[in-house]
């Protein structure tokens, strides 16, 4: 903790320039605090202060939540902002890491409900004392540079059509100066009784290694997320690396084997730099040096125009005629975009698609084989396997979803929409697949 007395946290990062702000708000100490210095900071540093939204996600894993989301909406109305909420269930809770269940749909919820109310800029509670317990968890699990480095203070969440900016204002703040400024301010939050519960991770590193460190070192909290930060330095240095050593490997999102191969034979520790900035772009996980040895063991081996697949962070990973690929997820939804009438594109006519909605008669369908489309004009209709092998689309990318109207396919995810259906004057509306993060 600082040695003199803080009233008031220094916000690292707050988006300037941003009309509506989202905030993640769960009701404990960190985000009511995080509210309340939002808030302030807004007001008095705007002459047209942004629009605030509360996230609130209901996790429905402990019995107090449905108070929880009470107690958040009631924040709400008191700081005068906006409110809304997703409801989570977990069906099965004795499957997997229920924490990194509850932590990745956390952040799918949160992503969807900015995407709703075209916010841009979501602002998350974690503090100095969070980073802490993250890079020794990280250390415990022997990551690399890019798992020490520790949560950064801002990160675009690009997995999305309309990218997030994620930012963390506290993150030089220790719980303790948090609790300082609460108490100062009279504020009140509610407790979450998991928290001291030692049988997970992060709550055993929080209740009994962090209080011993400090004993031993004292500032050691302060300490690791300074290491974080340094981590964090080196990590980005890596990165600029990665994308020199990437030119003339890199087929845009894709890997070429050859070159790679070569540079691993020049360089391994290059080329397992490469492969780590490879997946960041793919925005998979880390994987353990021992599962990167196998697949370098697998790259040697293969033989020219075989393929490979590997399973990693839930997806599935490709070498197809000698590129590697992660395989697109095709789970999202069709939604109709508005076409503006002075815009020179073409569309389907809106009534007919509302009139089909009210009707029922819109659905999304998988692939069964021999379904036909005409996507460009003047040419015949073709079977999506011929399309599929024209664009020389992978064979586990062509289980696209289908659109049907009114028993018709008139869209088809990856490859385009019917263009006899389409129209060029009118109110119209364009088909998308909008996958989800």
């Amino acid at each position: 903790m600082a040695s003199s007395r803080k009233s008031k946290p220094s916000l690292r990062a707050i988006p300037k320039s941003a009309k509506r702000i989202g905030l993640a708000v769960s009701g404990g100490l960190d985000s009511v605090v995080l509210l309340d210095t939002v808030c302030k900071a807004v007001q008095v540093n705007s002459s047209s202060p942004a629009e605030i939204w509360i996230f609130h996600i209901h996790h429905g894993l402990q019995k107090p939540a449905d108070q929880w989301l009470a107690f958040c909406e009631k924040l709400a109305k008191k700081y005068r902002v906006y409110f809304d909420f997703r409801l989570l269930h977990f069906a099965d809770q004795s499957q997997g890491n229920i924490e990194a269940k509850a932590r990745a749909e956390r952040y799918d919820a949160l992503t969807e409900l900015c995407i709703e109310h075209g916010i841009e800029d979501l602002l998350l509670a974690h503090h100095q004392n969070d980073q802490a317990e993250t890079v020794l968890l990280q250390l415990l699990r022997g990551s690399g540079v890019a798992g020490l480095s520790g949560m950064p203070l801002h990160r675009l969440n690009s997995k999305k059509e309309r990218p997030i900016n994620l930012w963390r204002p506290l993150l030089n703040q220790s719980r303790a100066e948090l609790e300082l400024y609460a108490k100062d301010n009279k504020l009140k939050w509610v407790e979450d009784p998991s928290n001291q519960n030692t049988r997970y991770r992060r709550n055993a590193v929080r209740k009994e290694i962090i209080p011993k460190l400090e004993k031993i070192q004292p500032g050691a909290v302060a300490n690791l997320a300074r290491s974080a930060d340094l981590l964090a330095q080196s990590q980005t240095l890596l990165d600029r690396l990665a994308r020199q050593d990437g030119k003339g490997i890199f087929q845009g999102r894709h890997l070429k084997l050859s070159p790679l191969l070569t540079l691993a034979q020049m360089d391994k520790s290059a080329a397992s730099n490469l492969m780590r900035y490879w997946l960041k772009l793919n925005g998979l996980v880390m994987p353990s040096q021992e599962r990167l040895e196998s697949w370098w063991k697998d790259l040697i081996a293969v033989k020219t125009d075989s393929s490979l697949e590997w399973q990693h962070d839930e997806v599935s990973i490709y070498l197809w005629r000698g590129v590697l690929q992660v395989a697109i997820s095709h789970a999202g939804a069709w939604i109709f975009k508005n076409i503006s009438p002075r815009s020179s594109l073409l569309g389907l006519p809106a009534a007919w698609v509302y009139a089909a909605q009210e009707q029922g008669l819109i659905e999304e369908r998988l692939r069964q084989g021999a379904e036909k489309i005409q996507i460009k004009p003047n040419t015949p209709r073709k079977t999506l396997k011929n399309l599929f092998q024209e664009s020389d689309t992978p064979p586990w990318d062509r289980q696209a979803p289908l659109l049907f109207i009114r028993g018709r396919l008139i869209a088809v995810a990856g490859v385009g929409v019917s263009y006899p259906d389409l129209v060029s004057t009118g109110k119209r509306v364009l088909p998308v697949w909008l996958e989800k993060p």
